[in-house]
């Protein structure tokens, strides 16, 4: 079985940071691309940021870019998000997720096989 799990969610202040991690099991974890969405409850399940399999480039939604770096270490088989100068607005339930596509567009939900459960981020005024 393939289990994703998150963890690193808490309460920070504005301007503060906070790291997430997520642990994959069950998978070739080097050949997938590894992926971190957010959802606020009522609201469509948001594109944060991915890390190819191949080449090893991220890329990052535009609400996150230049405050936000994931990264992965494969001998360990986990991902990170590093969040940094965290806003009100980034609090959400922030999920990874794994896919075996290449060249597909990251942002769309339905190409992830994979999700983890979840972590929750709040960011205080």
């Amino acid at each position: 079985q393939v289990h994703l799990v998150e963890s690193g969610g808490g309460l920070v202040q504005a301007g503060g940071s906070l790291r997430l991690s997520c642990a994959v099991s069950g998978l070739t974890f080097s050949t997938y691309t590894m992926a971190w969405f957010r959802q606020v409850p009522g609201k469509e399940r948001e594109f944060v940021g991915d890390i190819k399999w191949i080449s090893g480039v991220a890329e990052y939604g535009d609400s996150v870019k230049g405050r936000f770096l994931i990264s992965r270490d494969n001998a360990k088989k986990t991902v990170y998000l590093q969040m940094n100068s965290l806003k009100p607005e980034d609090t959400a339930v922030y999920y990874c997720a794994a896919t075996r596509s290449f060249g597909m567009r990251v942002f769309d939900t339905s190409n992830y096989a994979y999700w983890g459960q979840g972590t929750q981020v709040t960011v205080s005024s």
